[in-house]
C-alpha cells in the first residue's frame, strides 16, 4: 500500500520507491506537514519543536499554551485568519467582507486509482502495475460552511505525488475566495537554492538560481496564460546539489493560466515552498452549493540531484499526461510554410513548396497563417475561419488531395482564442472580445481576445474549425495564442474575478471536445512560441512549439532549461534559414539540425527552393536520421552533461532502458585558438562494461566514460556539433 494511516500516531504517510511524504493530524484538529524525503518509516512528529515565541499567537482551543503557534509549525494547507502570518495557501472573504476562516480535520479516505479533476487536466493512470492511489483528505470551517478537499495522488513506481484542492461552498450565503494554492511544502530546517526558469518572447525557460534567504520569492504570471516570462515549474535543492547528488523538490502546475509559486524563508529560519492559482485579478464568488477546483501540482523528490528528478517528470508528463495516439506514435516531420512565405504565397507557390518537400523526403506540409477569411497581414481575418479561395486558387479539399498526391500529408494553423476588428464575427459580436466598457482596448498583435468563458463564444469557433476539418484531410493543427489577455471583462459575468479561471476552463473544454471528437488529430500548441508550455495544455496537444527562436545557438539554452521539468518528447523545434531572422547568427545546418532533434516534433522553417543542391542533400540525410532517432526521443532516458550557461561545450545524451545503448550529442558554441581537449562526461551506462563507437568502431570502458569522457574533436569553427552512437560490447 503506497497510503498508510497509524490511528496511534494520527498520521497518514504517502510512500513511492524513494521517497516518503508525511502528515499528521494534530490534537486540535489542524493537518500538520511532517516530512517530504528519501524513503523511510516510522513516525517524525519527532521533528516538532514547540516553544514560547513573541509575536507567533496561539490558537483559542490552546488557551495559555503559548509554546503552540500556528505561525511556528508546518502545515499542511496554511490559511489565512489562524495566526499563521507567512503566505497563505487559501484566503477567502464572507458576506460581510470579513477575511479569515478556520479549517480542521473532518475525515480522510483511501482509495485505488488516481483521482481525476472535473474540466481540468490532471495526471491519469490506466494500467494496474501502476499501483497508483488516491488520499482524499476533507477540512472544514463550521462559522463559514466551508469545506475544503485535498487530495493527493500517489503514483509509487515513477516516485510523484499529485496534489489538487477542491473547495466548496456548503453554506447558505456567498463567499469569494480571494486565493486558492494548491500545494504547499513546509521545511523545518536547511539553507536551499531556489531554481526558476524565466525568459522572454524568444528566449523562454533560461534556469536561474539563488539562494532561498529571508527574501519571500515570487515567480508568477498575470498575462492570462502561463507566459514566457516565468513557467509554473520549479525546484528547491540543497545548497550543494547538481545532476547526479544531493536532494531536490519540484512543483509543477497543471495549468495554463496566471498563477503564482513562491518560497519563502520565515522568521524561525523555516522554509515553505507553495504553487497554485494567482491571486492577482482573481476574486471567485461561490454561491452556496458550488466549488472552485484548485488545479492540479505535480510533486516529486530525488537524493540524487537534478538528473534524476528530471526523469521522474519526464515519465510522469510523457506518460500519465499528455495522451492520445501522438503519446506513443511517430511524429512527422514538417516544413512550416510561415518563414518560407509569411502571408506572401498562392496556391501555387505553397503546391511548389510542397513539391520540394516530398523530393527532401519530408513527412507533412503545415499551412501556417494567412489561408483564411481576408488575412493578407496580421491586421485582420481572426475570427473568420473560412478558407480563401481566392488567395488560395482552389477549395480545401481539392488542394490538399494534390498535396497528398505527393506523398505528404497536411496540416494547418489556427489562433482560435483571437480575433481582429477588422472581421465578420467582431463586427457581428463585438461584445465577444474581452474589453472594459468605455475603455479603449489594449492590441496586441492588432488583434483582441475572445471571451472563452463564454459558451456561445467556443461553440460558434468550434463549429468553424470543425467546418474546415471535416471538409478535407487535415492531420495536424498548430494552435496558436500570440497575445496576452490585459482588457479582463465579461460582458456576462456575474464576478469578474472568475473570468480568467473561467477563460482557461473554457479553453479547456474545447480541447477535449476537439480531441474526442478528431482522435487521430495532431495538436501542436503555441503561443508565440512557448508562452504556454506547461504541463495543462500537454494534456491536450502532446507537443509545443517551444519557441519562437530557432537559433541554434540559443535554442540550447532554452531547451536545457526546459527539459528541467519536461520531456524532450513534448518539444518542437525546426531548422531554420540563416543567417537567423530574429539575431542574425549564422550557423551550421548540421548543427540546427542536431539541435532541432533532440525533440519530440522535428521539420523545418525555411524556404526549401532557396537551398543549394548539397542543403537538399543534407535535409535528406536528416530526416532518415531522424526517423531513426524519434524512438530514441520518445523512449530513452534524457541526461543533461553539461550546461550552454557556464559551460564551453553543451552536451546532452539518451540512454536506452536497458543502458545497452547511448546517443550523444555536444555543441562547441565558440571556437578558440590552440584550444584545450574538450571532454563529455557520459550518463547512465553499465559501469563495468565496454562501449563501441557504432561509426568508428573505437571501443571504450564505460568506467572512464563516466568518469573522464570522450573526447572531441579539435575542429576550427564556431558552432561546431558532434554525434556519437555508443553501443555496449556484447549486445
Amino acid at each position: 500500500m503506497s497510503i498508510v494511516f497509524d490511528d496511534s500516531a494520527r498520521t497518514i504517510a504517502l510512500s513511492t520507491r524513494r521517497s516518503t511524504y508525511q502528515m499528521q493530524i494534530d490534537r486540535y484538529g489542524f493537518l500538520l506537514h511532517l516530512y517530504y524525503g528519501r524513503r523511510t518509516s516510522g513516525c517524525m512528529d519527532y521533528l516538532l519543536t514547540h516553544a514560547d515565541r513573541g509575536f507567533s499567537p496561539s490558537p483559542y482551543a490552546a488557551r495559555d499554551d503559548r509554546t503552540y503557534s500556528l505561525d511556528a509549525l508546518p502545515l499542511e494547507y496554511p490559511v489565512e485568519g489562524v495566526g499563521d502570518f507567512r503566505s497563505p495557501a487559501l484566503s477567502v472573504r464572507d458576506a460581510r467582507g470579513t477575511f479569515g476562516c478556520d479549517l480542521r480535520y473532518v475525515r480522510h479516505e483511501v482509495s485505488d486509482g488516481k483521482y481525476g479533476l472535473p474540466g481540468l487536466p490532471a495526471v491519469y493512470s490506466t494500467d494496474e502495475a501502476d499501483h497508483a492511489q488516491t488520499l482524499s483528505v476533507t477540512l472544514r470551517d463550521e462559522r463559514l460552511g466551508l469545506e475544503v478537499t485535498l487530495l493527493y495522488g500517489v503514483l509509487p513506481e515513477i516516485d510523484v505525488i499529485t496534489r489538487a484542492a477542491i473547495v466548496r461552498n456548503e453554506g447558505d450565503v456567498d463567499l469569494t475566495v480571494e486565493k486558492a494554492q494548491t500545494a504547499c511544502l513546509d521545511f523545518l530546517s536547511g539553507e536551499y537554492d531556489l531554481v526558476t526558469f524565466h525568459g522572454r518572447h524568444a528566449n523562454e525557460r533560461i534556469a536561474n538560481r539563488v539562494p532561498a534567504d529571508h527574501i519571500r520569492h515570487v515567480i508568477s504570471s498575470r498575462r492570462g496564460t502561463s507566459s514566457h516570462q516565468y513557467n509554473p515549474m520549479m525546484i528547491l535543492a540543497d545548497k550543494g546539489a547538481d545532476e547526479t547528488s544531493g536532494r531536490c523538490w519540484s512543483m509543477s502546475f497543471v495549468y495554463s493560466g496566471d498563477f503564482v509559486g513562491e518560497v519563502e524563508h520565515d522568521q524561525y529560519d523555516q522554509t515553505r515552498m507553495q504553487l497554485g492559482l494567482s491571486d492577482e485579478r482573481f476574486s471567485y464568488l461561490l454561491h452556496a452549493g458550488e466549488q472552485l477546483v484548485a488545479p492540479e501540482v505535480i510533486m516529486t523528490f530525488s537524493n540524487e540531484g537534478f538528473d534524476q528528478l528530471s526523469q521522474n517528470l519526464h515519465r510522469c508528463i510523457g506518460r500519465h499526461v499528455c495522451r492520445g495516439r501522438y503519446r506513443d506514435a511517430s511524429r512527422p516531420v514538417v516544413i512550416n510554410s510561415w518563414e518560407a512565405m509569411y502571408f506572401d504565397f498562392s496556391g501555387d507557390t505553397i503546391l511548389s513548396l510542397a513539391r520540394e518537400a516530398a523530393s527532401l523526403g519530408i513527412d507533412m506540409l503545415v499551412l501556417d497563417d494567412g489561408w483564411f477569411g481576408s488575412r493578407n497581414d496580421d491586421c485582420r481575418g481572426l475570427g473568420d475561419w473560412t478558407v480563401n479561395e481566392a488567395k488560395l486558387g482552389y477549395r480545401l479539399p481539392e488542394f490538399v488531395e494534390k498535396v497528398n498526391a505527393l506523398g505528404l500529408r497536411f496540416g494547418l494553423w489556427f489562433e482560435p482564442e483571437m480575433v481582429n476588428e477588422d472581421s465578420d464575427l467582431y463586427r457581428a459580436h463585438p461584445d465577444w472580445a474581452l474589453a472594459v466598457p468605455g475603455q479603449a482596448p489594449v492590441l496586441g498583435r492588432s488583434q483582441l481576445v475572445l471571451d472563452f468563458s463564454r459558451r456561445e463564444v467556443r461553440e460558434n469557433i468550434f463549429e468553424q474549425l470543425c467546418a474546415v476539418l471535416d471538409q478535407a484531410n487535415v492531420e495536424y493543427v498548430k494552435w496558436d495564442f500570440n497575445r496576452s489577455i490585459s482588457d479582463v471583462y465579461s460582458a456576462v459575468a456575474e464576478s469578474q474575478g472568475n473570468v480568467l479561471y473561467d477563460y482557461v476552463l473554457g479553453l479547456y473544454e474545447f480541447l477535449e471536445r476537439l480531441t474526442a471528437r478528431y482522435p487521430k488529430l495532431l495538436i501542436e500548441g503555441c503561443s508565440g512560441g512557448g508562452g504556454r508550455f506547461d504541463a495543462g495544455m500537454l494534456y491536450y496537444t502532446p507537443q509545443i512549439w517551444c519557441s519562437d527562436n530557432t537559433d541554434a545557438h540559443e535554442r540550447l539554452s532554452i531547451q536545457y532549461g526546459t527539459s528541467f521539468g519536461y520531456p524532450v518528447s513534448a518539444v518542437s523545434a525546426h531548422v531554420s534559414a540563416c543567417p537567423n531572422e530574429l539575431n542574425g547568427r549564422v550557423t551550421p545546418m548540421a548543427t540546427r539540425a542536431a539541435v532541432a532533434m533532440s525533440a519530440g516534433g522535428f521539420g523545418y522553417e525555411l524556404d526549401l527552393g532557396k537551398l543549394t543542391d548539397g542543403e537538399k542533400d543534407e535535409v535528406r540525410r536528416q530526416v532518415v536520421e531522424y526517423h531513426k532517432l524519434d524512438h530514441i526521443v520518445r523512449e530513452w532516458d534524457y541526461h543533461r552533461l553539461s550546461s550552454p550557461l557556464t559551460d564551453p561545450v553543451t552536451a546532452w545524451s539518451f540512454v536506452s532502458p536497458d543502458a545497452s545503448e547511448t546517443h550523444v550529442t555536444a555543441v562547441v558554441s565558440l571556437a578558440e585558438a590552440n584550444a584545450p581537449t574538450r571532454y563529455v562526461r557520459l550518463r547512465g551506462l553499465t559501469p563495468d562494461a565496454s562501449y563501441r563507437d557504432v561509426e568508428t568502431g573505437t571501443t571504450y570502458p564505460a568506467a572512464a566514460l563516466m568518469d573522464v569522457g570522450i573526447p572531441l574533436p579539435l575542429n576550427v569553427g564556431d558552432h561546431r556539433s558532434y554525434v556519437f552512437d555508443l553501443k555496449r560490447v556484447g549486445e
